[in-house]
């Protein structure tokens, strides 16, 4: 099973839906990381290869701190 951002993503399951299961990626957000990471949204987890896993996690890493940043201005205008 592959670990990204501290979560396993399910082997059998399409990498496009896998991603889902981390926090703050949709659908939308998995397609664009997969895109930008030139992998086919049908390809399964357990197809991936190494070199495609670290690439995804640099890129999940991007957008899970881009959206904790977003997170943090919206709290701050309403106080």
């Amino acid at each position: 099973m592959a670990r990204i951002k501290g979560i396993d993503v399910p082997n059998r399951k399409h990498v496009v839906i896998a991603l889902t299961a981390i926090y703050g990626i949709g659908k939308s957000n998995s397609q664009k990381i997969l895109k930008e990471a030139k992998i086919d949204e049908s390809t399964k987890v357990s197809k991936l290869t190494e070199d495609q896993l670290t690439t995804i996690r640099k890129i999940v890493d991007k957008y899970t701190v881009e959206a904790m940043q977003e997170e943090k201005k919206v709290l701050i205008s309403k106080d």
